[in-house]
């Protein structure tokens, strides 16, 4: 599995994120961690679903992160942070293997994603205020087109696509369908096979 992740790092760094390009728009820094990982053989990546209780995007699946903080030197600095004060997986555990391209959200965000492989064995202390589920999908069940759809959505007179990823009983779409979405495009470009798949996970 390592050269999975090794061929992957191998092309992200090979490739320039591109940067958004909103002019007159001003937005907040943030970043995430596009957590992946190895079991048996296989594969996965991990998502969170926010708690209900939460100002905005409540009870939507998420990847690890969140605003950057005046002490956080880089973008890579505020998706690990934050990695680790919502799962409880320390930074230094952490290999990050490359970048997404920048990504808006509609509450005035700008996320740099960063994909990195975290530790396969499910040790995870999810933070009771950002953490509400954990959900491991095998990566090679989001390569199945039939689980994606798009939809047409309009935001200040600009018509863009918005993606739709169901996954047994679950929904993944916005900003994190979108990181999703630019992750499997390059997964899809490598010389190499993604090995299928026991089932996914869900840790509440």
């Amino acid at each position: 599995m390592d050269s999975f992740f090794d061929t992957l790092e191998a092309r992200l760094l090979s490739l320039q994120p591109r940067p958004l390009n909103l002019p007159g728009l001003v937005l907040r820094e943030s970043a995430v961690l596009v957590p992946l990982f190895e079991r048996e053989g296989i594969p996965y990546i991990l998502f969170t679903r926010r708690p209900a209780h939460l100002r905005t995007h409540a009870n939507q699946f998420s990847f690890p992160g969140g605003g950057r903080d005046p002490e956080d030197p880089t973008p890579l600095h505020t998706a690990l942070r934050e990695t680790e004060e919502e799962l409880g997986i320390e930074r230094s555990r952490v290999r990050v293997l490359g970048m997404l391209d920048e990504v808006p959200t509609t509450t005035s965000f700008r996320i740099q994603p960063f994909v990195g492989v975290i530790p396969g064995d499910g040790q995870y202390q999810p933070s009771a205020e950002e953490v509400a589920f954990i959900l491991e999908v095998p990566l090679a069940s989001l390569l199945d087109p039939a689980i994606r759809r798009t939809e047409k959505r309009t935001a200040r007179g600009t018509e863009y696509d918005v993606y739709f990823y169901t996954h047994e009983t679950h929904e993944i779409w916005g900003a994190t369908a979108r990181i999703l979405y630019n992750l499997l495009e390059h997964i899809t470009q490598l010389p190499v096979s993604i090995p299928a798949r026991p089932p996914s996970r869900g840790m509440g």
